[in-house]
Formats: structure tokens, C-alpha cells, sequence
């Protein structure tokens, strides 16, 4: 049970490198999207302060939000 868990976890997690538009960015050249990760991971860290996450996590809720809107918008019509 926990391997499934975990599966469909990292499977969500692809899913937003891809609707993030990186796949498509970096022609799906899996190199240079860790490089990416290990880049953000760093400069988060190097700012201990917090800001940089709580950016992303706005940053994230409004695009979803944005999402979840023009799904409800299509569906209405």
C-alpha cells in the first residue's frame, strides 16, 4: 500500500513539471530539468528567510486556482 502511495505521489509530481511547461522548455532533456530543480532547491535555501517559499506556494495556489476556474468556466458553457 505504501509503495502505491508513494508511486502515484511521484506521478503527481511529474505532472506538474509538466503543466509548469518545463518538459516542453527544455525539450524534455531530463538534465537540464534536475539542474533546474537543484538551482531552485539552492537559491531557497540560500534564503533562509522564508519569502522564497511562501512566493512559490502563492505563486502555485493562484495558478491552480486559476485552473480550477477555467475548468468551471468550460464545463459551464
Amino acid at each position: 500500500m505504501a509503495r502505491r502511495e508513494r508511486t502515484r505521489h511521484l506521478i503527481e509530481l511529474g505532472g506538474l513539471v509538466q503543466k509548469a511547461g518545463l518538459v516542453d522548455l527544455t525539450d524534455d532533456d531530463r538534465a537540464t530539468l534536475y539542474g533546474a530543480m537543484l538551482d531552485l532547491a539552492a537559491r531557497a535555501r540560500a534564503r533562509e528567510d522564508g519569502n522564497t517559499l511562501a512566493l512559490w506556494k502563492r505563486r502555485g495556489k493562484r495558478a491552480f486556482d486559476a485552473e480550477a476556474d477555467a475548468h468551471d468556466e468550460r464545463g459551464a458553457s
